[in-house]
């Protein structure tokens, strides 16, 4: 049975000595908004879930290439091969194909995904948009942060020079978060879980990735224990519409710049606070 009651969370987590999204557009430093909070994308945050999900042992669609379990190169490489599968009327088939990927993928089925490739040598071109049940926002510090930068050297023998002498050491910069407290929040609507089959099941892989989200995703840029799920907030709603709009139940969560979580009381909606 697909999801059948609303679902929004909230997720606090604390970056310490770490680079928590970096910007490509701003060599690599930490990701800031126009007031100097730090921010994290939303789609930094999905990568994470995928992982999560992935190491769970559920099928991801958006695979990393770190953590690429089927020797697919591309997205489309991965669609045209299931798809092949089919037969010629299920591929011609919108609602077919899109039940059968929803059902195979759970990041599909959660996010949703776009599907417009091109025609391969057995399969026909397909354009298809698939709307995920699952939203979740950008992180942002709930003051602005301070960005700390090193000059680091790589002075490892990298090339063989003609006269035989070690090359030039390679210099280049790191940049890190001090010390700041982010929040996210999120929603789950059955009614577009009705459409992508994603479940009560689903739902809770789903809070399970948010409670472990830097699990396992240690790099030079976030050491281990450097980030940190402090809380997740979780409200499940008595009904598919919700006693009440997300903007109340995400305001209700009021996060100091401590990390500290005070909720607002919603008469009739009683949030489960799993510590990270």
């Amino acid at each position: 049975m697909t999801l059948q009651s609303k679902i929004d969370f909230a997720v606090i987590f604390i970056a310490k000595n770490a680079n928590p999204n970096g910007d490509p557009l701003g060599g690599n430093r930490p990701r800031t908004t126009s007031d100097g909070l730090g921010e994290v994308s939303d789609v930094c945050l999905k990568r994470k879930i995928r992982n999560r999900l992935q190491e769970a042992g559920n099928e991801i669609f958006v695979q990393s290439d770190e953590n690429n379990m089927d020797g697919k190169k591309s997205l489309s490489d991965r669609f045209n091969s299931f798809l092949s599968s089919f037969s010629k009327d299920e591929q011609k088939s919108k609602d077919v194909v899109g039940a059968k990927v929803c059902e195979k993928w759970i990041d599909v089925r959660s996010f949703g995904q776009v599907f417009a490739f091109k025609k391969g040598d057995d399969v026909d071109e397909v354009s298809l948009g698939i709307r995920g049940p699952v939203t979740i926002q950008s992180a942002f510090s709930k003051e602005p942060v301070t960005i700390e930068s090193i000059q680091i050297t790589k002075s490892v023998n990298s090339e063989t020079t003609k006269d035989g002498k070690k090359s030039s050491d390679t210099m280049g910069m790191k940049h890190r978060v001090n010390k700041a407290v982010y929040v996210t929040y999120g929603s789950i609507s059955p009614q577009l879980a009705e459409k992508t089959g994603f479940s009560d099941e689903d739902a809770g892989k789903i809070k399970e990735a948010l409670v472990t989200l830097f699990e396992g995703d240690e790099s030079s840029a976030r050491p281990s224990g450097s980030m940190n799920v402090q809380k997740v907030v979780w409200f499940k709603h008595g009904s598919r519409a919700g006693q009440y709009s997300s903007a109340k139940v995400h305001n209700s969560v009021q996060v100091d710049n401590d990390g500290n979580v005070e909720i607002t009381p919603l008469d009739g909606l009683t949030p489960e606070i799993i510590e990270g």
